[in-house]
């Protein structure tokens, strides 16, 4: 037989992922993009970042600054994300050590469940929750143990987390300010999950992308701020939601040596490292704290606007204390499921939102739908009007 009558084939693969499809992210953004809807569905802003960062980062690129940096991150960025961390937190992680600068906090995620869990490791997670967190540790072999957070409130329900944890609990992983209910974790929460961990070997991976949009006074709980949390956690936050850039995929890993070590181990060889000169630029960018320091009350208004547009429907307004997202109940608007009523409004309204039944496994339907208000405050205000119809 020659090789030009070999019948082309590809073999079959058997999917390590069987439950994952498409994400309710992509459909609900394509399906708004197809209606003309106001895309307040996906999480990402639509208004330009500081023209200043473009300009570092343009600074960097025309002094030479495009070849590999250091696999750990540009030593300026880690010493900057140090700094920051030590002065709002009170934790000073060493830059060389204990600071890593990643391919966005989505990589950081994956990167830390793959460094520390092994087949048959237990990871709890708390539903709802975002939707790369059950991937990774399928895809590092371990053992998912779903925990609900109190439908209504989505406030921690310890004695269910104390339930789930058993000898072969590898980690939990957290989030606050939390996506998608924009709950905040209590300086007591934190403390409670301290003391509950203190006799267990878990560690923590916690996910503080949203650690700057905290609202109406309060602190961000950071992980960092607990010593004997800081001693067992993989601390994640991303550039691109501080600093309106999502696209730029960059963020950072704070973790004491032992744990960072092995994350880096597993770093190396998934992205190796991180674009050059948007680092630098990040770096001189951040040795102006105020971008930063000043976004809770920049997101703040963005909620107020947004909220007292929506007082006006239907719609029952949850609480917002944290991130850009704002939770509605739909029960006096509609009987539909949530994911049919995201559908409906997307189509009959021209406002796109997301159901919160994506973040559970089961598709657990509350009746709530999420809205981003990360966005100008023209859109929102065509988004109101619509909205105004329920």
């Amino acid at each position: 037989m020659s090789s030009e009558s070999i019948a082309a084939r590809t073999p079959p693969v058997t999917t390590k992922l069987p439950s994952v499809g498409t994400t309710i992210f992509t459909v609900m953004s394509a399906l708004a993009t197809e209606t003309g809807a106001v895309n307040l569905g996906q999480g990402f802003p639509d208004f330009e970042c500081d023209p200043k960062l473009v300009n570092a980062v343009t600074d960097a690129m025309t002094r030479g600054l495009n070849q590999y940096p250091p696999m750990t991150g540009v030593p300026g960025l880690r010493e900057a994300v140090a700094g920051k961390i030590a002065a709002l937190y009170g934790h000073r992680y060493d830059p060389a050590t204990e600071v890593t600068i990643t391919a966005g906090a989505t990589q950081a995620i994956i990167t830390a469940i793959l460094a520390v869990v092994r087949p048959g490791d237990e990871v709890i997670v708390l539903e709802p929750c975002y939707d790369s967190y059950v991937p990774n540790i399928e895809l590092a072999g371990g053992v998912v143990v779903r925990v609900p957070l109190v439908p209504g409130t989505f406030r921690p329900d310890f004695d269910r987390i104390a339930a789930a944890l058993s000898p072969r609990t590898r980690a939990i992983i957290i989030n606050s300010p939390h996506n998608p209910s924009a709950t905040v974790w209590t300086r007591e929460e934190m403390l409670r999950l301290q003391e509950l961990l203190a006799p267990t070997d878990t560690l923590v991976i916690s996910d503080e992308v949203y650690e700057h949009m905290v609202f109406d006074g309060q602190a961000h709980q950071s992980a960092a701020r607990f010593p004997a949390l800081a001693a067992r956690s993989f601390i994640v936050s991303s550039f691109g939601k501080t600093y309106h850039v999502t696209g730029w995929k960059v963020g950072y890993v704070a973790a004491p040596a032992p744990l960072t070590a092995e994350f880096r181990k597993v770093h190396q060889f998934n992205v190796f490292t991180v674009n050059t000169p948007v680092q630098h630029g990040l770096a001189a960018y951040m040795a102006d704290p105020q971008p930063y320091l000043q976004l809770p009350a920049f997101y703040q208004r963005k909620r107020d606007l947004f909220r007292a547009g929506l007082a006006g429907t239907r719609l029952r307004l949850l609480p917002s204390e944290g991130s850009y997202f704002q939770c509605v109940d739909i029960s006096a608007v509609s009987d539909l499921a949530e994911a049919d009523f995201c559908q409906w409004l997307t189509r009959e309204i021209g406002v796109a939102a997301i159901p919160l039944s994506a973040f559970y496994g089961d598709g657990f339907d509350q009746r709530v739908v999420r809205f981003c208000f990360a966005k100008r405050d023209e859109t929102l205000r065509t988004a109101l009007d619509r909205l105004a119809r329920l």
